[in-house]
């Protein structure tokens, strides 16, 4: 993995994921072991999409490690209104900050700041491209629910524009998991995600039904269809409300079975679900913070023996 970056899911080996789920785990273990490492320190966050717990997870990991996060705010009261571009913004917001978190509706808005500035940059969502620091939050709940090795995963709902999904579909090729795939043929994962998969060895299958291989399930991931990813309003109403799980459905599931979801929520989880031994999605969200603790951890520590 680059050390000033983190833009991918792809980036990550194995020892780099489980580098950071152990250091997040150790935080979880004694938080306030972890308090101040960073005082003094800057987190920027520009953020050019709604966000809930992406955002305030990152502010939270960094005033729990010292630190203090400064907020560009909304897009419409900032100098993008006035027609600045991403690198000029990026290159602005770098002077303010030693480390910047951005989300961008662009597919591989990331991947171009991070060509423009020399802080830590981390990609919290590009389009449907990436979302790796979501990616690592999974890992840590799959691991802590089930391990990471010879499970069986199934990830349900939007393949195509889910950027959760592109991204922990392309980090579990680094452990020994069965990766199942459901979906509406109009909604499945993108010819070049199942190239990547196939070229990594991973043991991939897709399916339009949930029934056939919810019995064998680990770890059954769920995502909301997105309605502001798809360019035809007419093809969202097709597909809006497929593929909801209900109390009723999980019956033939494994004791051991761990629900997840990125969150928010539409209704593709029934509200009983969250009452039942399988729902682990709050739990899921929770992790943001350990998670990005360690990654901010780790990233601030890089960059300041790099300026040494």
């Amino acid at each position: 993995m680059r050390q000033d970056h983190l833009i991918s899911a792809t980036q990550l080996s194995r020892a780099d994921i489980e580098a950071v789920l152990d250091r997040a785990a150790e935080i979880d273990a004694d938080p306030a072991a972890w308090h101040g490492r960073h005082s003094g320190s800057i987190l920027g966050l520009c953020f050019f999409e709604p966000s809930t717990r992406t955002r305030m997870s990152f502010d939270t990991a960094m005033k729990r490690l010292g630190g203090r996060t400064t907020d560009m705010g909304a897009v419409e009261s900032s100098s993008v209104k006035k027609g600045e571009t991403l690198a000029d913004t990026m290159r602005v917001l770098e002077g303010y900050a030693d480390a910047l978190v951005l989300r961008h509706p662009s597919e591989g808005a990331a991947a171009m700041a991070a060509e423009f500035v020399d802080v830590p940059l981390v990609n919290a969502g590009d389009g449907a491209g990436q979302h790796p620091t979501q990616t690592l939050l999974d890992l840590y709940t799959i691991r802590e629910n089930a391990g990471l090795d010879d499970i069986t995963v199934g990830i349900m709902g939007d393949l195509k524009y889910g950027r959760t999904v592109h991204s922990l579909a392309s980090a579990l090729t680094n452990f020994d998991v069965r990766q199942e795939f459901v979906s509406p043929e109009s909604l499945r994962l993108p010819r070049s995600v199942r190239y990547d998969l196939h070229g990594s060895g991973a043991q991939v299958r897709e399916h339009t039904d949930l029934d056939g291989v919810l019995a064998d399930l680990d770890i059954l991931y769920v995502t909301r269809i997105q309605r502001e990813r798809f360019p035809d309003e007419n093809e969202y109403r097709k597909v809006a409300g497929e593929y909801r799980i209900d109390a009723e459905d999980l019956d033939v599931a494994k004791d051991s079975l761990t629900v997840l979801h990125p969150l928010p929520r539409v209704d593709e989880i029934a509200p009983e679900v969250d009452d039942t031994r399988h729902a682990k999605y709050f739990e899921q969200a929770h992790n943001g913070v350990p998670i990005r603790m360690a990654l901010l951890d780790s990233l601030l520590e890089t960059d300041t023996e790099g300026d040494r």
